[in-house]
């Protein structure tokens, strides 16, 4: 079990090193450990996925002590922060978000947020992807996370997880005196993409917009997104192990 008061902990993100959920995140951390440090991207890197930039050199940015940027993707961020920023002071604790906007369902396949996270699993160290929930983009309620964040962190650092499962945190849509509590959850079922507005910009050329989720509001109990559209804080271990033991056992016993 990680010692949150002799840890150190390193926080990335995917909205960028201004982002406002990042600050929030620092909040949180520092309400619970006196060593923090920031590695984030420069700019915004939603939906890059876990993608790691191969074909140009990458450049960190020093903005204080404790504190940087890397011109790259969160992949990069952690990535450089372990093995070059932090290399002779490695973190015991990797926290990556706080992002705008949930990462549920198969929007963690997307999400640099918990690409962040992962990348900090496959290096070894113990990792935690927070985001909060929204339905209108204008009032994002931070203070949800804000306030929940330091307990709920602690009570999952004490539970401790695997060496390759990361955890998935998701903060419901409400005022943080309304939530009804934490769920521990598995992966729902939901798909970005299946709305495209088609357009033709001011040469005259067609593009393609990829639209809004595909609207669903019966959600399946025990799931991430019924856990938070419901008012709950959503727990999600996620395993970096994608094999299908099922379909495994099944081609293996068919061998010739």
């Amino acid at each position: 079990m990680i010692d949150l008061s002799q840890a150190r902990i390193l926080i990335s993100n995917d909205d960028g090193i201004h982002a406002p959920g990042l600050k929030v995140l620092e909040h949180i951390a520092k309400e619970v450990c006196p060593d923090v440090w920031v590695v984030a991207p420069e700019t915004e890197q939603s939906a890059t996925g876990h993608s790691l930039t191969l074909r140009r050199p990458l450049r960190i940015h020093r903005h204080s002590d404790k504190r940087f940027s890397v011109d790259g993707t969160p992949t990069d961020s952690v990535l450089l922060a372990m093995n070059e920023i932090m290399k002779d002071c490695k973190p015991n604790l990797v926290l990556s978000g706080v992002n705008r906007g949930g990462n549920l369902g198969e929007d963690i396949t997307y999400s640099g947020t918990v690409a962040a996270a992962m990348e900090a699993t496959l290096l070894g160290v113990p990792a935690i992807a927070f985001s909060q929930y929204y339905e209108d983009p204008n009032r994002v309620k931070w203070s949800t996370a804000e306030n929940h964040g330091p307990d709920l962190l602690r009570n999952l650092v004490k539970i401790g997880w695997p060496k390759n499962t990361l955890l998935n945190v998701n903060f419901p849509d409400v005022v943080h005196q309304s939530v009804k509590g934490v769920e521990y959850t598995r992966q729902g079922r939901r798909k970005i993409g299946d709305d495209l507005a088609v357009g033709r910009d001011p040469r005259g050329e067609e593009y393609y917009w990829i639209g809004a989720l595909r609207s669903e509001e019966n959600f399946h109990e025990g799931t991430d997104l019924h856990a938070v559209v419901n008012g709950s804080i959503s727990v999600s271990p996620i395993s970096l192990d994608f094999t299908d033991y099922k379909m495994l056992d099944r081609l293996q016993e068919n061998l010739t």
